[in-house]
């Protein structure tokens, strides 16, 4: 599988690191959201929201395994897991919104009107709760993957990765 130097660095790697690298790649992820956002003019559809609960949620899973590292490195341990199962479930939130866009499957209530109105009132209703982003429309995309598909791409890669370098080792 790995080489002996590759495995070698995997088993020696400081404690500190995999928390670490959840709550740097949380941050990074969150960051891109919002300068998307911010500085692109892109904004969210409820979806894209709901992705980014457990990227915040990561961040501080793997801030309080850092604090921990040293004085309860199993707590730490769990901490870390904890942050890559965030990750999975933001994953899994993108996976859901890819589906979406691709009209696999309808959205959220919130993603769109469900229904046909039966009176004037009952139209302006629905109106007025429209989201200003449908889940359906993709703001942005590069190689034909939408920004959900990338968040469910790298989150589901990050969230695995750091479960698997965070449960005991077998010798």
């Amino acid at each position: 599988m790995l080489t002996g130097s590759v495995t070698t660095m995997l088993e020696e790697r400081p404690a500190w690191l995999v928390p670490a690298a959840v709550s740097l790649f949380s941050a990074t992820m969150l960051g891109g959201a919002f300068a998307f956002q911010y500085l692109g003019g892109l904004a969210p559809c409820v979806l894209c929201l709901y992705q980014r609960w457990p990227h915040a949620a990561a961040i501080l899973f793997g801030l309080f395994a850092l604090v921990l590292v040293a004085r309860n490195p199993g707590a730490s341990r769990w901490l870390t897991i904890f942050g890559g199962l965030a990750l999975l479930t933001s994953a899994g939130i993108g996976l859901y919104h890819v589906g979406v866009e691709q009209l696999w499957w309808e959205g959220t209530a919130e993603c769109g009107a469900t229904g046909t109105p039966d009176s004037l009132e009952a139209l302006k209703q629905q109106l007025m709760a429209q989201p200003v982003v449908r889940c359906t429309d993709i703001a942005w995309e590069m190689f034909g993957i939408s920004m959900a598909g990338y968040n469910f791409l790298l989150s589901a890669a990050a969230g695995l990765l750091a479960i698997a370098l965070s449960l005991p080792r077998r010798r």
